[in-house]
């Protein structure tokens, strides 16, 4: 914050400097004003120019091709218009795929935002130690993935630590993997490992609220709820946005947890799009693997576009 105060500052000092009046008088010709300007615009393009390019390069071009293959055969060329969607859009698999992704996303991106919210609120209430629990949400993250999964094993495998204790009080041992619980696993899966980081965008929208707010709240006789209710939440609105979204990329990272424990072809509860655009690749179907891609990136842009209307009205 400091550095884009002091930013401001001599942006502000430039632009009088510029405004006021020389010893004769007159101030700068409009001429300079433009130039100084037009310098602080190519300025700008000059440091976006590297990520510009390589999101380009590896994105938008790639992107722009599979567009174009998903009107064409792969193998002859031939142009096939809008036939290579009706085919995806009529595939079973594509569609209990899609059916579990949306289901996927649809229960846990709010469960992820509710959970990490009301843990940053919590910790915003502790002052002593709260430095090391923050720390300790974090932790998931920086595990890496083979780790979890080989822990996942030891926990859900049907002759794990879980079935264990089931069996020791009389129960029946359960597949988690092979059954319909293996759509759960993944759910805790995804919000154990994300927790800590939307805490960490939630924390720096909970740093933007005035604690004045606070503090005359509680003298109006408002408590915890309240504050959360009328204070917290409507001035963490422009944040819920960035924190969805970043969420909803995070949740596509799942595939390797689902891939590494059941492989290409898991229980059908947890075959995502990821699995079938992997079993595409493998077998070549490159016009179907394009055109999945479009549609993908399609629904992907709405929902944003959803979001973005949702956070202007709000």
């Amino acid at each position: 914050m400091k550095v884009n105060v002091l930013s401001i500052h001599k942006n502000r000092s430039i632009e009088k400097r510029i405004h006021a009046p020389n010893s004769k008088g007159k101030g700068i010709s409009s001429k300079k004003i433009h130039h100084y300007k037009m310098k602080k615009v190519r300025t700008a393009y000059l440091f976006l120019a590297p990520s510009f390019i390589g999101v380009a390069v590896f994105v938008l071009i790639p992107f722009l091709d599979a567009f174009r293959r998903s009107f064409y055969e792969a193998m002859s060329g031939k142009f096939v218009g809008l036939k290579n969607y009706s085919i995806v859009l009529h595939n079973e698999a594509f569609l209990l795929a899609a059916k579990n992704t949306g289901k996927f996303l649809g229960i846990c991106i709010p469960l992820l935002l509710t959970i990490s919210l009301l843990f940053t609120v919590m910790l915003g209430s502790i002052k002593k130690k709260g430095e090391f629990f923050k720390t300790t949400f974090l932790i998931p993250m920086a595990i890496p993935v083979a780790s979890v999964v080989l822990l996942w094993k030891v926990f859900f495998h049907k002759s794990g630590l879980i079935n264990v204790v089931i069996t020791a009080f009389g129960g029946t041992a359960i597949d988690f993997m092979n059954t319909d619980k293996a759509f759960y696993v993944l759910v805790f899966s995804y919000i154990w490992k994300n927790t800590g980081y939307d805490m960490v965008l939630w924390l720096a929208g909970l740093s933007g609220i005035s604690v004045s707010l606070y503090e005359a709240a509680k003298m109006d006789g408002a408590g915890a709820f309240a504050r959360l209710r009328y204070i917290t939440i409507p001035e963490l609105l422009p944040t819920i946005y960035i924190t969805a979204v970043l969420s909803m990329v995070n949740s596509f990272k799942v595939f390797r947890e689902a891939y590494l424990i059941a492989g290409d072809y898991p229980h059908e509860s947890i075959y995502m799009l990821q699995h079938i655009f992997s079993n595409w690749f493998v077998s070549l179907d490159i016009q179907k693997m394009c055109t999945g891609a479009v549609i993908m990136a399609g629904v992907i842009l709405l929902f944003i576009l959803l979001l973005q209307i949702i956070d202007r009205k709000w």
